[in-house]
């Protein structure tokens, strides 16, 4: 790979003073290597390669952990790549190397998580390095260490073991928090209620997949962030990725919670007063008539049926560079729907037409999320055992250039072959809706 031209800035922590001649990529390096030989290291995320390896050109990012196999420590690099995994195991010294060569080679984020730190190292568009180091809530430092993924999947994979697996699972949102019994979720000593610890759980995983959304997106180093929360209910998500924002990363974070009950808005903006949270609102709306600003974070989690497309919609053309929508409630498609010759045996039955219509539908989404610029995935949120409203759809906006038309072709032929007619999204975001969306009231 060529090595990009670089100019170095000197944003590290201020009691890390940088030595002569050192750069950022170094320091990280250095601090990574520490983290390694005093046991506080958790793990290392590389974002947004754009580097000139054709074999990475769809590359998402690559996670490093330590793993334990057959009894030797190493780090385990998990290449994540658009439809397959790759897993690659070095001796920690190498691993370090490799971290350091890859800040060379093409990557422009990388982001060092220690139970007591949180390191953020980000080339911009004209080469020039920062390093930003900040330390962890102190209870949530205690509890750090985040649960990886699978077994690397090689020949050593029923052998390895995640070390973070022995450790406590970190928990993004300190459970002492006021606000958080306020709402419920945990009585007046910081314990969680019984009765909410799978909201619990919701809540923690989604500020997980919100964390590393922000890291490896366009937004990883702003320090002013606009967040639109849209059906928010109860504000349970609401209030905790404003805490994580102003006091875990240390963001400069608006935050405003859309609802349409009105007693909800009252009760959730009672909370705020109390707590005295700058930064932190609700407000009445409905999601096909609110009319925001600008915008960089678009959260709709439960929106019924269309309201999720009119919600994505109002994401895009507010500028947001992270869409994050969780469905529920897929009508739209399914009376449109036939039954594809071949599939008519399976599809005979009305459980597996529901599915199908789901997935065709969110589908649709993710596509009609790329042609817009967003590098975009849709997975599972949360176990079923936790909630039957587990899927997420998650866009990150994304720099490369994107082949619309045959994004577009594909789109039409889902929709020939289901004999879709038309798709809420879609003519939401068709040229003439667009415009009449962005005219003033």
């Amino acid at each position: 790979m060529t090595e990009p031209s670089r100019k170095t800035a000197d944003a590290a922590d201020p009691a890390d003073g940088p030595a002569d001649g050192d750069t950022p990529d170094a320091r990280f390096a250095a601090l990574m290597a520490a983290s390694l030989d005093d046991g506080s290291f958790v793990k290392v995320l590389l974002g947004r390669y754009r580097g000139a390896d054709p074999s990475l050109k769809d590359l998402n990012g690559v996670a490093v952990r330590r793993v334990s196999l057959r009894g030797d420590d190493q780090l385990s690099f998990v290449y994540r790549h658009a439809t397959r995994d790759i897993t690659r195991n070095l001796p920690f010294d190498q691993g370090v190397a490799a971290v350091s060569d890859a800040l060379r080679q093409g990557f422009e984020h990388a982001h060092l998580l220690t139970l007591e730190h949180d390191t953020q190292w980000s080339l911009s568009r004209k080469g020039r390095q920062s390093l930003r180091r900040g330390r962890l809530v102190k209870a949530a430092a205690q509890a750090d260490a985040v649960s990886g993924p699978a077994a690397p999947a090689n020949e050593d994979a029923g052998e390895a073991r995640l070390v973070a697996h022995d450790r406590a699972k970190r928990r993004y949102i300190d459970p002492a928090r006021p606000f958080l019994a306020e709402l419920g979720v945990t009585d007046a000593q910081g314990r969680i209620v019984p009765a909410m610890a799978r909201k619990w759980k919701q809540i923690n995983k989604f500020v997980e997949i919100f964390d590393h959304a922000l890291g490896s997106s366009p937004l990883a180093q702003q320090s002013e962030l606009r967040v639109l929360d849209f059906g928010c209910g109860k504000g349970y998500l609401t209030f905790a990725v404003h805490e994580h924002l102003s006091r875990a990363l240390a963001r400069d974070a608006h935050v405003i919670g859309v609802e349409l009950r009105e007693g909800l808005v009252r009760q959730c903006n009672d909370v705020v007063r109390r707590q005295g949270l700058a930064g932190l609102s609700f407000e009445q709306g409905d999601v096909r008539h609110y009319a925001p600003g600008a915008i960089d974070i678009m959260i709709a989690l439960h929106a019924c049926d269309t309201a999720t497309d009119h919600a994505i919609a109002l994401g895009i053309r507010a500028g947001a560079a992270i869409i994050m929508c969780s469905p529920c409630c897929h009508k739209e498609l399914r009376p449109q729907m036939r039954s594809p010759a071949p599939l008519q045996p399976l599809l005979q039955h009305g459980i597996h037409m529901g599915q199908e219509a789901e997935m065709v539908t969110d589908g649709l989404r993710a596509l009609l999320l790329e042609t817009e610029g967003y590098a975009t995935q849709v997975f599972e949120f949360v176990s079923l055992e936790h909630t039957s409203k587990n899927k997420m759809i998650l866009a990150v906006k994304r720099e490369r250039h994107v082949a619309r038309d045959a994004l577009l072709r594909q789109i039409a032929e889902i929709k020939a072959f289901y004999g879709v007619r038309e798709q809420c999204l879609e003519t939401l975001l068709a040229p003439a809706q667009c415009e009449t969306m962005q005219a003033p009231g």
